[in-house]
């Protein structure tokens, strides 16, 4: 199963496997991740499971599509490498993905 970090604006990390075919919200939500809200329950409708995707990861998440840009824009501080996390699937080729939570959700 592919490891995913999850690094908290603290400098926590949490350190999860991760099923293919689920998201890396899912993966969060189920370990008790926190920092991860996923208020909406992965249906990119709530922008609370907001993370930063490690740069060098970027290109293998996948882009943004129309609705995860717009609901990025209800989310705080956003930056060139956020991503909704219910929008990102676990594949093989993201063993060892890094995302960075932001300090806040809201």
């Amino acid at each position: 199963m592919p490891k995913i970090t999850y690094i908290e604006d603290s400098g926590k990390e949490h350190v999860v496997e991760a099923p293919v075919g689920q998201t890396v919200m899912e993966a969060a939500v189920k370990h008790a991740v926190p920092g991860i809200d996923a208020d909406c329950g992965g249906a990119c409708a709530c922008a609370t499971c907001h993370v930063y995707v490690d740069p060098e990861w970027l290109a293998k998440t996948g882009e943004q599509n129309s609705m995860e840009q717009s609901m990025l824009d209800f989310a705080n501080d956003v930056e060139t490498n956020s991503r909704l996390s219910c929008q990102i699937k676990v594949t093989p080729d993201l063993d060892g993905l890094v995302v960075r939570l932001p300090k806040s959700q809201h």
